[in-house]
């Protein structure tokens, strides 16, 4: 099987993680993507998302190891308007946006423990 998805590969492997995109595509429950950086962790998860019932709505990745530990708070829930000094205005989250849509926290092993709790 070639570009399923952006992946191509029609190896033993491949095929095996191509019926687990399909099984993961086709029930409503978190799943737990592993593999080093640049493995294609991203490509497997709008890879699910585009073969599930939520293919019309948000898909959004996030790269945790990327947001400093001050603003993640901000970042994944929102914040009101004056909740801080910077605050000037009313933000949604990130995972209000991707409310009834797919999340990707990826790289999350590389935030702070707290953070991940």
């Amino acid at each position: 099987m070639q570009g399923f998805y952006g992946m191509i590969g029609d190896s033993h492997q491949m095929r095996e993680i191509y019926q687990a995109i399909e099984l993961a595509a086709n029930i409503n429950v978190p799943v737990l993507i592993q593999g080093e950086t640049g493995t294609g962790k991203e490509l497997v998860a709008k890879a699910i998302h585009s073969r599930s019932d939520r293919v019309n709505k948000t898909f959004i990745a996030i790269n945790c190891a990327a947001i400093p530990h001050e603003l993640a708070e901000s970042e994944l829930f929102g914040h009101e308007k004056g909740a801080f000094t910077s605050a000037h205005k009313t933000r949604k989250g990130k995972i209000e946006m991707a409310q009834g849509g797919t999340i990707l926290f990826d790289e999350i092993g590389d935030m702070e423990m707290f953070l991940q709790a």
